[in-house]
């Protein structure tokens, strides 16, 4: 009997490169960015990071968009016809994008079976699950423990960022007006979390130095003992990006068993959303 043919699709705000994708053999889907009237894919050179960076500093309207249902049911179409016999297709957080729903909509009309996580994270850590479910198929798992891998993976993971202001997250309706009316007065720099899905807040300090420092801080205490792995992303702030890459390398050589901290510009969805400046770092524990 031959074996089953398992596809894989998630969607651009993995923060997966092309080599990743390629090399774990996953479709990636874009999400849009629409900057003024017109909508690009995020994973082009017109809706890149730097693209949404310049629009938001010169405050021209931008704003994101899912892919559609018909979108993701022409992949798994294509994938079908390729002979796949099956599809796991993971993707962000319902709470903040309508991605899943996409996905699941679009798995109906697809005669083979599918199933649909919703990691309840976003970027790196969703990334990090994608490759749990590929190595569990690839070990010979079937299609439903390859999908609680990679619901396993995402909930395992803590995601920390720090954003230079709440302005970006308040235009998009993911943090009150109140709250980044705020944040803006108080100058205060928060360091936010996902939890259950969606943004919320875990600390707030004064200046960037210190939402910096506090950043290493929380991702060596996520860490323990642990051995993980880490992601770190920013918008338009490679220095700094840089230095905590550079500092949890160091802090946690034992932990990251010879494995590099990754270091990459945030998903242009994802910047959007959370503005110029910011700062990420996921730490996902390894399966045991």
């Amino acid at each position: 009997m031959a074996a089953r043919r398992t596809a894989v699709v998630t969607d651009s705000t993995a923060q997966l490169d092309a080599a990743t994708a390629e090399r774990l053999g996953v479709v990636v889907v874009p999400l849009q960015v629409v900057i003024g009237d017109e909508v690009y894919d995020e994973d082009t050179d017109a809706g890149s990071a730097e693209r949404i960076t310049e629009a938001l500093r010169g405050r021209t309207a931008v704003s994101t968009s899912r892919p559609g249902p018909a979108v993701l049911e022409e992949v798994y179409a294509r994938l079908v016809a390729e002979g796949h016999d099956e599809i796991l297709s993971v993707h962000l957080s319902s709470a903040v994008s309508g991605t899943y729903e996409s996905a699941l909509l679009a798995a109906r009309t697809v005669d083979v079976p599918i199933r649909t996580v919703d990691t309840r994270q976003v970027g790196p850590a969703t990334g990090y699950a994608v490759e749990s479910a590929v190595a569990r198929l690839r070990e010979g798992a079937t299609l439903d423990a390859a999908a609680r891998a990679a619901r396993d993976r995402a909930a395992a993971a803590e995601s920390l960022f720090y954003v230079d202001s709440l302005e970006y997250l308040r235009r998009g309706g993911r943090v009150g007006a109140a709250a980044a009316l705020v944040g803006g007065v108080l100058a205060v720099k928060p360091i936010l979390t996902i939890a259950n899905g969606t943004v919320a807040s875990k600390e707030k300090v004064r200046t960037a130095s210190k939402a910096l420092a506090r950043l290493e801080a929380l991702a060596v205490e996520a860490t323990g003992e642990q051995q993980v792995e880490i992601g770190v992303a920013h918008l338009a702030n490679p220095d700094a990006a840089g230095t905590l890459t550079d500092a949890l390398t160091g802090r946690l050589a034992d932990q990251l068993g010879g494995r590099e901290v990754r270091c990459s510009e945030l998903s242009a969805v994802l910047g959007v959303h959370a503005g110029p400046g910011t700062v990420a770092v996921c730490v996902a524990p390894l399966p045991a």
